[in-house]
């Protein structure tokens, strides 16, 4: 079996990353949702105030998986944090050691910069990937249920400012 190289992504693996991007849309069934564009992730990766970070697993030189992440702090703990936006492995390398590879360097990289945890949500019909997590050593946050506001909600409170 062949060796997985993660390295830290490029300016040049915009395109591709976006492309590994949709194949996550796609697989969670939300490809409908996914408006952002490869300027959109140059500009978050590698603009003049980067928002995020990306990782790319290799195999045998040929990219089969990504890692989006960035920083968060906790103010219980007092530490900054990783949150793993984005974990994918297209589908032809599952199992072959690109989803533990990324979440390994992950992790390093949380402890190499002193922060206190890595976190990330998943889908709570994505049995395999739950699996997968677990198998690791994650447990999960059962007790928290996360929020979003988007859209005309948010413009509606951000305008009750004014």
């Amino acid at each position: 079996m062949s060796a997985v190289k993660v390295r830290v992504a490029t300016a040049g693996d915009v395109a591709l990353v976006h492309e590994l991007m949709r194949g996550l849309a796609v697989y969670e069934k939300l490809e409908h949702a996914m408006v952002s564009t490869e300027a959109d992730l140059a500009e978050a990766l590698f603009g003049a105030h980067p928002a995020c970070e990306a990782l790319v697993a290799e195999i045998d030189g040929q990219a089969v998986g990504f890692a989006l992440y960035f920083r968060t702090y906790s103010t219980f703990v007092g530490k900054p944090g990783l949150y793993l936006e984005d974990l994918f492995v297209v589908p032809e390398a599952r199992g072959k050691g690109a989803g533990k590879a990324l979440l390994s360097r992950l992790a390093a990289i949380t402890v190499e910069r002193g922060y206190a945890r890595l976190e990330w949500a998943v889908l709570n019909w994505n049995e395999p990937a739950i699996g997968f997590y677990k198998s690791l050593g994650a447990v999960p946050m059962d007790e928290w249920t996360v929020y979003r506001m988007s859209g005309a909600a948010l413009q509606t409170l951000a305008a009750s400012l004014q």
